[in-house]
């Protein structure tokens, strides 16, 4: 703030504003009972020119200084800057004083015999009607000391309260406040609908060297469009969307709007009781969905009377959200992002969107939320070169440019973008309630190499490879959020040997780092490996069966989720049951085998929407899954509502059986019986819950039956019996099994002094535990 605007504003003081009487900015003056005396105001000094020039081309840094009311020698100057206005007067002191139109929109005069700044109001007229405004230029500024320290500092955990558009009251007057970071400026506007996009008369002020601009805009209320209309450092002038948005309009369109939350939470139980268990050491089974093509035309409001059910009826534990931040390309699966801070408008406002978090909570269903801050696209309304210089990216293209998806990478080392994507995390989190979030692409952050070649890459100052600035932001926002909200986890889509993903961040491993801070960590590795060997043939799986096995070398390294995710069902991967060798029935039952696998590994689970029935193509965006599969009048409806109905039945043993979920995290929960089986495409393996109960897995990928199957077991069981059995003629299968317990006998097998003989149905998976 320069001292001619101190001065200004240390002078308005000394006469408080009256309460606004919600004027809005374009309405019509009220008539008054009585016309207040008019009068010609005297001329003003002129205008500096060097004032005016910068004015006119949106790089003053210091509108207040010059604009609004000012005491001078022999009463108060007044100076509005109106353009297409026919006449401007000042109401003040029951006084109607006429300003003297100076041209380019300006308009001057002296009150006279006033020694001091009084409460006033503009009347302003346009051809047709005459407005009754608050002047923007006669109040204090509205973000304080606090908020501008922490900003400068890059610790604003709730950067969403200072920066954006904040509908409120300030100095008994009703407006927005606006505020935006753009340090290299030469100046900012605020420009919208409500000046016709024309924002020459809406001049910001710099509040210093945080870079950050600010006005306080009268009668500006929730609904308005707005944008930031930049001079760049080279005279240059770019409108921009604000990066921290709360709300969007709807893609194609661009433009912010001003809003406020009036959504009252019924979530209060699930919050209270979300993290009273550690997630590693709980239930948790995902059901991976794109809100916008699940049921494809749908609102959040009208998913909320669906999904929540769907869900909670198939047993999951949580869904997943594909990206619902603003982007504007559709087909990026939201992965894009241009709005970090705004639920997508393509399915209707933020509280609509709380309106289903909350609804889905009720229903008992968690909320996790794939979060991108990784990279951002490079449209000329967003980010990239925000205010004419890179400034949430790198400067240096060669750590900027994204080498795979033509984006842009965050400059993790600039404090002001770590501020924006740490206080991003905690927003959603804080304001949505989500209960974690999944950071998509972080092995792309964490590589300085990553998908560059020699000579396309800049080492860090060790000479390493590693994105030091990546991993403090990561251990940053890990941190934070932990530490703001409890029952939060977050996940990371890590897709290397990067060591201690899930460690803590204050434990330093062998590289010399420290942990990444996350909950659990995608098992990439998991997932190809184990479709690699169940997409081959029967006959030839014996030659891949460490491909099942090697996962259990590695399985306690970190905390895993096993993940059937969007990415295994797209771009010619085909969907999980058309991956399986064999003919229809062939496919169905591989799948079905694979899930009972699944569910049965150490680990939590993931599963994308369309496989919980087993659809045949690929999932598309633009139509979502094909539910006519389920429809009664399809002859092959059967087929996928048994696999339906397996899903379910997974998740209900799931749920009530600590020994899948219990010790995930832990070599105790898990024994081998038989991991060498390769002649005969058998695994069975036990888990043990923490108090030592047992749970027997069996599956057989082979297309054949195979009977008095010997298995060695703890000869502390007495007898197994049948829990869950996907050969079973309900899923679609052909029936066989174990109908009946089977005994434990003394005979030695598999390193174990007891064993059982059981039936192993084909290319299925059977689940005993003590009868």
């Amino acid at each position: 703030m320069t001292a001619r605007s101190a001065r200004k504003t240390a002078r308005t003081t000394t006469d408080e504003v009256p309460p606004a009487k919600k004027a809005a900015a374009r309405t019509p003056a009220p008539r008054a009972e009585a016309e207040p005396d008019r009068t010609v105001a005297r001329p003003a000094p002129p205008l500096d020119a060097g004032d005016r020039a910068r004015l006119l081309a949106g790089e003053h840094h210091d509108p207040h200084g010059v604009l609004g009311a000012h005491p001078v020698r022999g009463g108060v100057v007044v100076r509005v800057l109106r353009p297409f206005a026919r006449e401007v007067a000042v109401l003040a002191k029951g006084r109607r004083t006429v300003l003297h139109d100076d041209g380019d929109g300006f308009f001057s005069g002296v009150l006279p015999l006033l020694r001091k700044v009084p409460a006033y109001e503009l009347r302003v007229r346009y051809d047709g009607d005459e407005l009754a405004v608050q002047d923007p230029y006669r109040f204090l500024p509205s973000l304080g000391e606090l908020d501008l320290h922490l900003i400068g500092e890059g610790r604003h955990e709730e950067l969403w309260k200072a920066l954006g558009a904040r509908p409120m009251t300030h100095q008994g007057v009703t407006g927005t406040r606006f505020t935006v970071w753009a340090p290299n400026a030469r100046g900012v506007r605020v420009t919208g609908d409500f000046v016709h996009w024309d924002g020459t008369g809406l001049p910001m002020r710099s509040l210093g060297s945080t870079g950050v601009w600010e006005l306080f805009v009268p009668g500006i209320a929730v609904g308005a469009l707005y944008k930031y209309d930049i001079t760049r450092p080279d005279g240059s002038h770019t409108v921009r969307a604000d990066p921290m948005a709360r709300r969007t309009e709807c893609p194609p369109n661009t433009a912010s709007i001003v809003t406020d939350s009036a959504y009252a939470w019924d979530d209060a139980e699930w919050m209270a009781k979300r993290g009273a268990r550690p997630h590693h050491e709980a239930p948790l089974s995902v059901y991976e969905v794109h809100l916008a093509s699940w049921r494809p035309g749908l609102t959040y409001r009208q998913l909320a009377e669906q999904l929540p059910a769907y869900v909670s009826d198939l047993g999951f534990t949580h869904v997943e959200l594909m990206p619902v931040t603003e982007h504007p390309f559709g087909g990026s699966w939201g992965y894009q992002v241009t709005g970090f801070y705004a639920p997508t408008a393509r399915m209707g406002t933020p509280d609509d969107f709380r309106f289903l978090v909350d609804a889905l909570h009720r229903a008992g269903i968690g909320v996790l939320m794939d979060w991108v801050p990784a990279h951002f696209p490079r449209d000329d309304w967003a980010l990239a070169e925000f205010d004419g210089r890179p400034l949430y990216e790198h400067e240096d293209p060669r750590r900027s440019a994204h080498p795979d998806w033509g984006t842009l990478e965050f400059d993790y080392g600039r404090k002001e973008v770590r501020n924006f994507l740490v206080a991003n995390a905690v927003y959603w989190c804080e304001e949505f309630h989500i209960d974690g979030l999944r950071v998509d692409a972080v092995a792309s952050m964490l590589y300085l190499d990553y998908s560059r070649e020699h000579g396309e890459w800049l080492p860090n100052e060790f000479g390493g490879r590693e994105n030091l600035d990546a991993v403090a932001f990561l251990q940053e926002m890990n941190a934070t959020v932990y530490r703001r909200c409890p029952g939060v986890i977050t996940f990371a889509e890590e897709s290397t040997a990067w060591d201690g993903v899930t460690r803590a961040t204050d434990q330093v491993g062998p590289g010399g780092f420290g942990g990444l801070g996350f909950g659990m960590k995608w098992n990439m590795g998991w997932m190809h490996d184990s479709l690699g060997y169940v997409s081959k043939e029967p006959v030839h799986r014996k030659y891949h069966h460490h491909e099942m096995t090697f996962s259990m070398v590695y399985a306690y390294s970190e905390n895993y989720i096993l993940p059937i995710s969007h990415d295994e069902v797209v771009h010619g991967k085909q969907a999980l049951v058309s991956k399986m060798p064999g003919d229809w029935w062939q496919q169905r039952a591989n799948h079905r085998a694979y899930l009972g696998f699944m569910w049965a590994h150490p680990g939590k689970q993931l599963l994308y929407m369309g496989q919980e029935f087993a659809q045949g193509a690929e999932w598309s965006v633009d139509h979502g899954p094909d539910w006519w599969l389920l429809d009664p009048s399809y002859s092959a409806e059967a087929d996928h509502r048994g696999v339906r109905d397996l899903v379910r039945e997974l998740n209900t043993v799931y749920g009530r059986t600590p020994a899948l979920w219990e010790r995930d995290t832990s070599p105790e929960g898990f024994a081998w019986v038989a991991g060498d089986a390769a002649e005969d495409n058998v695994f069975a393996f036990l888990r043990h819950d923490a108090e030592g109960a047992p749970l027997l897995a069996v599956c057989n990928f082979s297309p054949v039956v195979r009977h008095d199957y010997r298995l060695g077991v703890p000869e502390s069981v007495a007898a197994w019996a049948e829990v869950l059995n996907t050969d079973e003629t309900r899923y679609g299968g052909s029936g066989v099994g174990n109908p009946d317990p089977v005994k434990t006998e003394s005979v030695p097998f598999h390193g174990r002094s007891a064993s059982v003989r059981t039936t192993l149905p084909p290319l299925a998976t059977v689940w005993l535990r003590p009868a």
